[in-house]
């Protein structure tokens, strides 16, 4: 009886180590946050670039790039109004980013401002700036940033991805964001080093 006891006691322990070792793989969507984040990263952006609002992107010796990979019943136009992670927040994040761009866009060229390897925007150099110049560059920042941290915080819930995943998809949509940077503009690599963007 003792022996039989000792056994269940062994094996119970046995279980209990075996379970305990086991690492919970949690599901994340890497390819669809990544298209969400160019999507959505491409429509903020192209905003305000005149003659490239209607335009395709095209790669170098080639036409412009098709964006459907076959035929397909819905018009073109409207495939590139939405992106395919999309609710009534996430539209009016989007909307909200899309009208602040312009105001931030000449801190980006004067080097004031860039793009951090964590997906928010980094005050870099506010040195030249007047003391008003200098506050509403803050406030820029602030929303900016404000509006991001929605944004992932959507985007997670939009594609049932668990909230202690969200630095994840500020990665993901980090490097969007300074694939998406003009050159000049300065970004962060991994390391956390800024430099300027050359192409």
């Amino acid at each position: 009886m003792r022996s039989k006891i000792i056994g269940v006691a062994v094996f119970t322990a046995s279980l209990c180590l075996v379970l305990a070792c086991i690492t919970v793989n949690i599901y994340f969507p890497e390819a669809a946050v990544k298209q969400a984040a160019s999507e959505i990263v491409d429509e903020v952006r192209q905003q305000n670039t005149n003659d490239k609002d209607t335009a395709e992107p095209a790669i170098k010796g080639q036409g412009p790039v098709s964006r459907s990979g076959g035929f397909s019943l819905v018009p073109a136009a409207f495939a590139l109004q939405e992106t395919s992670v999309s609710n009534p927040t996430i539209r009016a994040l989007k909307d909200s980013l899309k009208q602040r761009f312009p105001e931030l866009r000449p801190f980006y060229d004067g080097g004031h401002v860039g793009e951090s390897n964590t997906g928010f925007v980094e005050v870099r150099d506010d040195g030249a700036l007047s003391l008003k110049d200098k506050a509403a560059l803050r406030d820029l920042v602030r929303d900016e940033n404000s509006d991001r941290t929605k944004l992932y915080a959507e985007v997670a819930m939009a594609l049932n991805i668990e909230q202690s995943q969200i630095g994840r998809i500020e990665k993901i949509f980090a490097e969007s964001w300074i694939d998406n940077a003009a050159p000049g503009w300065w970004v962060q690599n991994e390391a956390g080093e800024w430099a300027k963007k050359s192409s």
